[in-house]
């Protein structure tokens, strides 16, 4: 089948696909160029760059050790970076991964697209720069786009499903025997019933999965189910970092069958199963069926994986996926699971569109078209913590399983200083701070974070059971960055997580700290549509198991936005305050 004789409407969908993606492309292109045309202390000033690096040597892992003086950037592990003399785009420069941030000791990886080794980066070590960076693509979500409209999978399956002109059928003797499993799996009814859909369909379903309903564990036994049947699965997602949960969850849950992961050993350091390069190399290679892959989307198109078939592709964390992005996965397989919550985190797009499937994720635009299922059961969240996202995001279905609903903090010894924040009978808690002119960082805010922990630590509090959230990376750098003055055990203080919504989602500790950050109430309006959004801030207030407090100034909610759906998010935080245990809080340092 060609191309030119697909349906126009078909045609129509692909063209608009295919738009997004060139003009994301473009306009991150544009940014970054833009970008790199200003000065470095410019660069540096709004946390794009960091300057005065120098190489310091060769870590035993084979990466490349820099100091500098200062850094106050915005990036994170996991971040492109480029490597360069002041100019990005002039020689040299190179294009890095950033693998450890210690403040002024980083650790990178050299990007595979390089190819130069560290002995000759050594001979220049002085006056180096680190900019922000980005990889194009682009030419691997366009060639997916081409070869779902060439194809005979495309044409009948994945594009008919998405524009909702083809729905699923349940083979109904694998529902049952789907039943069964679950059954002997312990799984509760909600989960039980994922799974046996999941299961028997001969297309797609879907799992939403509220946070700490046990999405995850569903997905592990699916694909325990599926390989012990003798298929193969792929298991897929935005992020390594999914990928890599979603691989150590089946594992524990399923460590008989056969599973790995394929892609860079740089992205690999919390797996519990094998990494392979490639493909090629890994034993699953002549085994021919029977197991399961990790892997990116875009492994699918390059020699990592390219060419391997599959019969089922499980695409964790879907919310954040966009059709395009999904579209490359599905290619892959023949039944297509979608597992993820659309009132999470959406898909972070540079470009503006009016809305639709071309904005929405995959997720968000097939859910609720009767072939999914949601979790409404939450083993993290105690029956407090449940309440409020419940009523505002899940139509009151959430509910807290009976093992967390009357879970409380306890502490080994009582506080001695803020009490009335660290009240163990106040589960959800709004420090009021009052300050008035904050934008995306506070020192305030991150003073008194860094002595709530220190007084939790003391308290008796295991420092992995205590997290804190940022709206924006300087805030959590500037928490970080305080946390390693006032405590010097580096063991003890790099437990304690400290990252932005985006980082967070997934994860849990039985004590959140929220810093909200911003107070000027004309920036808050700037960046309303990101500050307020919904999705992030049931992220960010659904981590913590047994107690939740929120640092903040009551000035973030005095603006008033002329467009009622902006407003909407604005009232929504305060209708979240509104339900938390007040404290003002005039705090100084």
């Amino acid at each position: 089948m060609n191309a030119e004789h697909m349906p126009t409407d078909m045609a129509d969908f692909l063209a608009g696909l295919r738009r997004l993606v060139q003009d994301e492309t473009a306009t991150q292109r544009y940014n970054l160029m833009k970008q790199w045309a200003k000065p470095v202390h410019e660069r540096v000033a709004i946390g794009k760059a960091i300057a005065s690096v120098r190489i310091a040597g060769e870590t035993s892992r084979g990466n490349i050790l820099l100091r500098c003086t200062r850094n106050e950037s915005r990036f994170r592990e996991g971040d492109l970076l480029r490597l360069n003399r002041g100019n990005p785009v002039a020689e040299p420069s190179l294009q890095v991964t950033l693998e450890q941030d210690d403040d002024t000791e980083i650790h990178v990886s050299l990007s595979e697209f390089n190819g130069l080794p560290v002995s000759e980066l050594l001979r220049t070590r002085n006056g180096w720069v680190l900019d922000e960076d980005y990889l194009d693509l682009s030419q691997y979500v366009l060639g997916a786009l081409n070869q779902a409209g060439d194809t005979v999978v495309g044409r009948e399956r994945i594009i008919p499903l998405l524009m909702g002109i083809r729905k699923p059928n349940v083979d109904i003797m694998r529902f049952e025997r789907g039943l069964a499993l679950a059954g002997r799996w312990d799984l509760n009814w909600n989960q039980s019933e994922a799974l046996a859909q999941a299961y028997a369909t001969d297309l797609t379903y879907l799992v939403q999965g509220p946070p700490g309903t046990g999405k995850t564990r569903v997905l592990a036994h699916l694909v325990q189910a599926l390989v012990e049947d003798g298929e193969r699965v792929l298991i897929t997602s935005f992020t390594h970092r999914a990928i890599n949960n979603a691989l150590n969850t089946t594992v524990k849950h399923a460590a008989e069958i056969p599973i790995a992961k394929i892609g860079q050993t740089s992205r690999a350091d919390d797996l519990m199963v094998d990494n392979y390069k490639y493909f090629d190399a890994s034993p699953m290679a002549e085994m021919g069926r029977g197991y399961a892959l990790g892997a990116t989307p875009f492994a699918l198109r390059t020699r990592r994986l390219r060419g391997v078939e599959f019969e089922t592709v499980i695409f964790d964390e879907a919310s954040q996926i966009t059709l395009p992005l999904a579209i490359m996965g599905m290619l892959a397989a023949k039944r297509f699971i979608f597992i993820g919550d659309h009132r999470q985190l959406p898909p972070v797009l540079t470009t503006s569109y009016s809305g639709g499937a071309f904005r929405e994720s995959v997720f968000g635009s097939l859910v609720e078209r009767g072939f999914d299922t949601m979790l409404d059961t939450t083993y993290r969240l105690n029956d407090v913590l449940a309440q409020w996202p419940s009523e505002q995001f899940y139509d009151g279905q959430l509910k807290s399983a009976a093992v967390a609903a009357d879970r409380h903090i306890e502490y080994q010894n009582a506080p001695t200083h803020f009490v009335d924040i660290l009240d163990p009978l106040e589960v959800r808690v709004f420090v009021d701070l009052g300050h008035r002119n904050a934008t995306s960082h506070c020192r305030q805010e991150a003073s008194l974070v860094v002595d709530l922990i220190q007084e939790l630590l003391k308290c008796g509090v295991a420092p992995e059971e205590i997290g804190v959230v940022a709206p924006y990376r300087l805030q959590g750098r500037s928490i970080r960055n305080l946390l390693g003055d006032a405590i010097a055990d580096r063991s003890i203080r790099s437990q304690v997580i400290v990252d932005t919504v985006e980082r967070m989602q997934g994860q849990e500790r039985d004590i959140v700290i929220v810093s909200l950050t911003t107070s000027n109430p004309g920036f808050a309006s700037i960046v309303a549509e990101f500050f307020f959004q919904p999705e992030r801030l049931n992220v960010a207030i659904t981590r913590p198991r047994k107690k939740l407090i929120i640092v903040g100034s009551r000035h973030v909610l005095d603006i008033d936005e002329e467009d009622p759906e902006l407003q909407y998010t604005v009232d929504l935080l305060g209708d979240l305050l509104a339900c938390c245990t007040y404290r003002v809080h005039p705090y100084k340092r």
